[in-house]
């Protein structure tokens, strides 16, 4: 990225991962035509490999294969943000320093899960500090229980603020409470909602914006709420959150990441199939996601 601002701020669609239907193999040629369409719709950069990207499921020479693709076809000044999380100190790393080379602005690094019952605050205190000495672009951390069944409180992220390298937060909680306990905690990092419900309550308490999945599929409803807001257009804004608010609960909320591919796939994009054995959509909640699309 040239000329960028210091940390990321806007509208950020965590875009899926696009696999060839019959080989399952990573389909880089979708993901750029995905990027193109976004960037039209004035999005302020991606994420790839995060949650909605299937990252738990990426090797990790897909997931440089997946950098390659969104670099090249990013434009200058738009923000390429890769997911990191793993499971060990040193895979996270790896994959940290797998997504600088490949031309990565910033990495979201999620807590450890499968040993969650053992992750201390003192013990990932120690992780995200090890991986932000070893990773050479900005970290910002990820929250987001529902999958990590690790929850990182306000008073966690303090710790971590004197790290010149972690310079942010995604809450993908959901919780307004939570989200607001962050912004009041660390002022000087950016905080990004992971919830599209709460994008207008994010940005009125003072967050830069968000990694939404409902950005993935309807960009221009979530860039035109952020638009509104920062014109003053209150009750404008409002209206765009009412539009986007059902997307976000029915789709990303209740179907995941194959809710969102089987949204892309109703708005002409790639969204294909999820990557086993996480399961496809049923053919009524397909109908449901495209109803719902088009605002039937």
């Amino acid at each position: 990225m040239s000329e960028r601002a210091k940390a990321p701020a806007g509208i950020f669609p965590p875009i899926p991962t696009p696999f060839d239907a019959a080989t399952g193999d990573v389909a880089p040629t979708p993901l750029q035509e995905n990027i193109e369409r976004l960037l039209r719709e004035g999005i302020d950069g991606i994420v790839v490999a995060g949650s909605t990207g299937e990252g738990p499921a990426l090797d990790a020479d897909e997931h440089r294969r997946l950098l390659v693709a969104a670099r090249e076809t990013l434009s200058d000044g738009k923000w390429l943000i890769a997911g990191t999380g793993a499971e060990s100190t040193r895979q996270t790393i790896t994959l940290c320093q797998i997504a600088a080379v490949e031309g990565a602005d910033a990495v979201l690094v999620r807590p450890p899960a499968y040993f969650a019952a053992a992750m201390t605050p003192e013990s990932l205190a120690v992780h995200f500090r090890a991986v932000a000495d070893a990773s050479p672009v900005p970290v910002l951390i990820y929250n987001i229980p529902k999958y990590t069944r690790v929850s990182l409180e306000p008073a966690f992220l303090q710790q971590l603020t004197s790290h010149e390298r972690i310079i942010g937060v995604k809450d993908s909680s959901g919780d307004p409470k939570n989200l607001a306990a962050y912004r009041e905690a660390v002022p000087q990092w950016t905080v990004l909602v992971g919830s599209a419900s709460l994008l207008l309550s994010a940005l009125e308490l003072g967050c830069q914006g968000g990694v939404i999945g409902v950005a993935c599929f309807a960009p221009k409803l979530c860039v035109q709420l952020l638009r509104e807001f920062e014109q003053g257009h209150r009750a404008a804004a409002g209206q765009m959150q009412e539009r986007v608010s059902p997307l976000d609960k029915e789709i990303v909320g209740k179907l995941g990441p194959a809710g969102v591919k089987a949204a892309m796939d109703a708005v002409g994009m790639y969204g294909g199939p999820p990557r086993p054995p996480l399961p496809p959509l049923a053919p009524a909640d397909r109908e449901r996601v495209s109803a719902l699309v088009r605002g039937d």
